[in-house]
């Protein structure tokens, strides 16, 4: 595990935008996290992909880069690079040898602050968008779960990045141009920096870049709550794909550890519950899970298991029997071999520069604070069987949201609310 002495250095600029950072000086590379306030929940209802279509036109040219030289330099400077769409935001991460960092940050300020939006790419982002959404209908299980993210979570927060087929063939250039000059905005933007460099010139380079970024007002959002909690997408097919999902608490409660522990026990690797009992057993379906999502103010948990349809009925009640089951509690055997599984996990995020980046940026957006790994650690080996059971029987799962895709529907087991 990392030394006890690991730092973590912060910087909140008068415009409210947010330097965080971590030394890692064991590794020669660096990479940077920019996580931006302007994903899905900001769009206006009927233009889903708005957002999607703005960051990818976005990264066609910026500064005094066409699309071309954008690229090139990039590349030229060995920038390993990639972007996201969540529902509260868009992520743009880059890594590269550490000497890069400063030349990379000054493209990817261009990106923020003097995106060229070119009226020659809009066509092919459109193309891009559409494709990604196309994609969906041969990735059946991805669709299903969608589908059921959006029945969970009170809209806007349900809403896939890829968006509507209808808004993205008529999303405008006029309508990208204002997303952006109203919502990418330094408040409420965290900039994470993980691996070698030198925090001065670090803070002093951002701070020449990005501290006279003027600040935005907050958009309002109006929650709405979710559609119908039971679905059926019908889909001529030999296979049925399960969608099951429940509330539970958000990466900022004092339990949050605890329940994604019973969360882990559940579904998490070969040796969770859920793939004993009904892939490895019963030999029902070729691929089940659960894990542990979270919104800034709630949690919930997403199972999904596929199957062929003439077994989707056993498999959807023998998942649901296995969630219910959880309120029973756990073993200290189970606990154990999460255990081990989580501590192999943080191992490799010391030695990421990419992954501890793009942490350092999640835990300030949901704590206002990051947890070092040591500490993470501590949490980890403190967590005990009778903790979890203690939680578990005080919450216990329910209110489900069910969606299905297949060729018939299924029946939910009486009892299950």
């Amino acid at each position: 595990m990392p030394p006890a002495d690991t730092q973590i250095l912060s910087h909140t600029f008068s415009n409210g935008l947010v330097l965080i950072a971590e030394p890692m000086q064991s590794v020669e590379s660096v990479a940077f996290t920019i996580r931006v306030p302007s994903g899905t929940a900001v769009e206006p209802a009927d233009r889903g992909g708005l957002s999607a279509m703005t960051c990818e036109l976005l990264l066609r040219g910026a500064g005094p880069r066409d699309n071309r030289a954008f690229v090139n330099d990039l590349d030229n400077l060995g920038v390993e690079r990639g972007e996201s769409v969540s529902d509260a935001h868009v992520v743009l991460r880059g890594a590269t040898l550490a000497k890069n960092l400063a030349p990379a940050l000054e493209i990817y300020a261009d990106v923020l602050r003097r995106p060229r939006l070119p009226d020659d790419q809009l066509e092919p982002c459109r193309l891009t968008a559409l494709q990604e959404l196309a994609a969906i209908e041969d990735e059946p299980g991805h669709k299903v779960m969608l589908e059921l993210r959006r029945r969970h979570f009170p809209d806007p927060w349900g809403r896939p990045s890829q968006g509507q087929q209808a808004a993205l063939e008529s999303i405008s250039l006029e309508e990208i141009q204002n997303y952006y000059s109203q919502l990418y905005r330094p408040n409420g933007t965290v900039v994470g920096v993980a691996g070698r460099f030198d925090w001065p010139a670090l803070k002093d380079q951002v701070g020449e870049l990005l501290a006279d970024w003027p600040s935005l007002d907050e958009p309002a959002l109006e929650e709405r709550l979710p559609a119908e909690r039971r679905a059926h997408l019908h889909h001529e097919s030999n296979q049925t794909q399960i969608g099951i999902a429940y509330p539970s608490v958000p990466y900022r409660h004092p339990d949050y550890y605890v329940a994604s522990a019973a969360v882990g026990v559940l579904g998490d690797g070969m040796s969770s519950r859920l793939f004993t009992e009904v892939r490895e057993k019963r030999g029902l379906c070729y691929s089940v899970y659960a894990s542990h999502a979270t919104l800034l103010d709630r949690g919930s948990v997403l199972c999904y298991a596929g199957t062929s349809a003439d077994r989707a009925q056993e498999t959807l009640d023998v998942t649901l029997r296995e969630l219910l089951r959880l309120a029973d509690g756990i073993e200290a055997g189970e606990l154990d071999r999460l255990k081990a599984r989580i501590k192999s996990s943080l191992i490799m995020q010391q030695e990421s520069s990419s992954a501890r980046s793009a942490l350092l940026t999640r835990d300030w957006y949901y704590l206002g604070r990051v947890r070092t790994l040591d500490e993470v650690e501590r949490i980890v080996d403190e967590l005990s069987a009778d903790r979890i059971n203690q939680y578990l029987a005080g919450h216990r799962p329910g209110q489900f949201t069910i969606v299905t895709l297949g060729p018939k529907t299924l029946e939910v087991p009486v009892g299950v609310s």
